[in-house]
């Protein structure tokens, strides 16, 4: 399994932006996608999917972002809304928990290379 992010770019404050998590290989075998964001080497959980339709968000952006699929495209999406620049960070999602749950888990086994978001303010 493999994953590739896309959609990150600059906006101003207030803006949107949506990121997408694509998967290639066995998708069949995906039963989490995890997105965090990365600010140097402190890593932060923003929300995750499980296999069973469960979706958990982060406090700091309930409300304001929103997981998606299309089981079709083999794609997850992170719908961002009324950002900050608090926001600012690389993005990513992940698959495969090694350690924890499927939300803010230790380790994962696959990451995809991260995609850059900017918030001007």
């Amino acid at each position: 399994v493999q994953l590739q992010e896309s959609g990150g770019g600059s906006v101003e404050a207030g803006g949107s932006l949506t990121l997408s998590c694509t998967i290639s290989g066995d998708s069949d075998s995906v039963d989490c996608i995890a997105w965090s964001r990365h600010y140097g080497k402190r890593r932060e959980a923003v929300g995750s999917l499980e296999s069973t339709g469960k979706i958990t968000y982060a406090d700091s952006v309930k409300g304001r972002f929103t997981i998606s699929q299309d089981s079709a495209k083999k794609t997850v999406y992170l719908q961002m809304n009324n950002l900050t620049p608090e926001d600012t960070a690389i993005y990513s999602c992940g698959t495969g928990v090694v350690l924890g749950r499927c939300f803010g888990g230790y380790e994962y086994r696959t990451w995809g290379q991260g995609t850059q978001v900017t918030v001007s303010s």
